[in-house]
C-alpha cells in the first residue's frame, strides 16, 4: 500500500510513500529529452519533456512509481486492487498499458489541464510488462502547482476526479475516500471545547486533544484521513529546507514499520521509501526504510538533451553524522 501527497510553499513539491514488501530494485531514473518512449500499441516518442521519478527500470524500459516532469506536473500511480479494470485494445482510444501510463503523460503534458485532456482518450490495457512483472492493479495521482486530479481505470471505465487534498492513498475508491472526511468533521489542530455536555465540567488534560478520533491504524482509508489532516494543517517556511522537511513529516506521518503488517511467512508490509521533488526546481529527494538521511539528485544537473536513462541507485544503508 502507498500514501502520495502534494504540498505547496513558494515552490510547489511532489512526494509519496512506496509501502510493499519487498523491492524490484528501485532507482532515481532521469529520461531525458530524446531517449525514445517506445510503446505497446501507440506510436514511439522520440523527443519529450524530460522527467526524473523512482523507476524499476527493465529491459532499458523506466517503469516509474512515481516522476515530475521539466515542466512541474508529477503523477504516481498506487495499488488499487480489486478495484482496477483494465481492457482490450479498443480502435477509438490511445491504447496504453498501466506501466506506460505515466511516461505517456509526463513526456506530453505540461499541466493537469493537458494531462485531463490526454486521459479523456485513454484506454489502459491489460497487458502485463513481462512474465515476472505481472499486472498491477493501480489507480494515480496527478499534479501541478494548481490542481490534482486522481484517475481511476473501473469496472464503469475511466473516471478522472478532482483532488482537492492533493492526497492519495489505495482503496476504497476515491469518492468514497473523500467522502469519508465528513466523519472527522470535529478533528481539529485547535484544542477542544466541552461539548459532550454542559453540566459536567469537562476538561482538557492533554495537549493535542483536539484530533482525538483522528485514525491512527495502517488501513489505506485511516491513511488517506491521516495524510490529509496533516497536510491541510501543516505550516512551515517557503524556504527549500523548511518545505521538503515538512512534505517527509506529512508522509513519515503514515509511514508503515517491519513488524506492524504482518503479510504472514514471515513477511511485512514497510514503507521502502519516501519521495519528496521539487517539481519548480527538479530536485528528487528520498529517504529509505533503513536510511533516514536525505537524498537528493537534481534533473538540471544532467544533460537532458541526451538519449540514454541516467540512473542513480538508492543509498539504503544509515547515514549516521557523529558530533564527537
Amino acid at each position: 500500500m502507498c500514501t502520495a501527497a502534494t504540498y505547496k510553499t513558494k515552490d510547489f513539491y511532489f512526494g509519496r510513500n512506496l509501502d510493499y514488501d519487498f523491492s524490484y530494485g528501485d532507482e532515481v531514473t532521469i529520461t531525458p529529452r530524446n531517449f525514445e518512449l517506445k510503446f505497446r500499441e501507440e506510436k514511439s516518442i522520440k523527443n519529450h519533456y524530460a522527467m526524473i521519478g523512482m523507476a524499476h527500470v527493465a529491459e532499458d524500459c523506466p517503469l516509474y512509481y512515481d516522476a515530475v516532469n521539466e515542466k512541474g506536473l508529477g503523477m504516481a500511480g498506487l495499488n488499487f486492487v480489486d478495484n482496477a479494470v483494465y481492457r482490450e485494445s479498443a480502435n477509438d482510444k490511445d491504447n496504453i498499458t498501466h506501466f506506460e501510463f505515466i511516461t505517456w503523460i509526463l513526456s506530453q503534458c505540461a499541466t493537469v489541464r493537458e494531462a485531463k485532456n490526454l486521459v479523456e482518450r485513454i484506454n489502459i490495457l491489460n497487458t502485463p510488462f513481462n512474465d515476472e512483472l505481472p499486472l498491477a492493479q493501480l489507480h494515480w495521482i496527478i499534479s501541478d502547482r494548481d490542481a490534482s486530479v486522481t484517475v481511476e481505470s473501473v469496472e464503469a471505465g475511466i473516471r478522472i476526479y478532482e483532488n482537492p487534498v492533493g492526497i492519495l492513498t489505495n482503496n476504497p475508491p476515491f469518492d468514497m475516500q473523500m467522502f469519508a472526511l465528513n466523519n472527522y468533521m470535529n478533528v481539529s489542530a485547535k484544542p477542544p471545547e466541552n461539548k459532550f455536555s454542559k453540566v459536567l465540567n469537562l476538561k482538557e488534560y492533554s495537549r493535542g486533544m483536539g484530533a482525538l478520533g483522528l485514525p491512527g491504524d495502517l488501513s489505506s482509508q485511516s491513511r488517506f484521513v491521516r495524510a490529509a489532516f496533516v497536510k491541510m494543517n501543516s505550516v512551515s517556511g517557503d524556504s527549500e529546507q523548511e518545505s521538503v522537511s515538512q512534505l517527509f513529516h506529512i508522509l513519515h506521518s503514515v509511514d508503515q514499520q517491519r513488524g506492524c503488517c504482518d503479510l504472514g511467512n514471515g513477511q511485512y508490509e514497510i514503507t521502502i521509501y519516501t519521495s519528496c521533488c521539487n517539481a519548480d526546481k527538479g530536485i528528487y529527494y528520498y529517504t529509505a526504510y533503513n536510511n533516514h538521511q536525505i537524498t537528493a539528485v537534481d534533473i538540471h544537473k544532467e544533460n537532458l538533451n541526451g538519449d540514454k536513462l541516467i540512473r542513480y541507485p538508492l543509498i539504503k544503508e544509515e547515514q549516521i553524522n557523529m558530533q564527537n
